[in-house]
């Protein structure tokens, strides 16, 4: 079992940063892979970022390829998005989750075993 906690959303204007963290409990949370989705109000759950547990594999969903990055620091049981020029198409609750399977899913969040609440990221104009 491990739990997740999101921090980091806030409102900012369009070409700001901001960097979300999520926080998980447990001592085996370099066990896991983890990915960061979002979800707008009206629209499907959007697949965002997802990093594999071990080697530092990424992927990246092309509409955040070259704004967004994520990274994990085991040590603090921590994975981060950082978010560089942010556009208004960005608002959306981010989740970050975490994945358990030896054959890694990166971008199927039917796969993901554990789930975050959620923070709250608006983008104006």
């Amino acid at each position: 079992q491990v739990q997740l906690v999101e921090s980091g959303g806030g409102l900012v204007q369009a070409g700001s940063s901001l960097r979300l963290s999520c926080a998980a409990s447990g001592r085996t949370f370099s066990g896991y892979h983890m990915g960061w989705f979002r979800q707008a109000p009206g629209k499907e759950r959007e697949f965002v970022a997802a990093i594999r547990s071990i080697g530092g594999l990424r992927v990246n969903a092309d509409s955040v390829k070259g704004r967004f990055t994520i990274s994990r620091d085991n040590a603090k049981n921590t994975v981060y998005l950082q978010m560089n020029n942010l556009k208004p198409e960005d608002t959306a609750v981010y989740n970050c989750a975490a994945q358990s399977r030896l054959d890694w899913a990166p971008s199927d969040y039917n796969k993901y075993d554990y789930w975050g609440q959620g923070t709250q990221v608006t983008v104006s104009s």
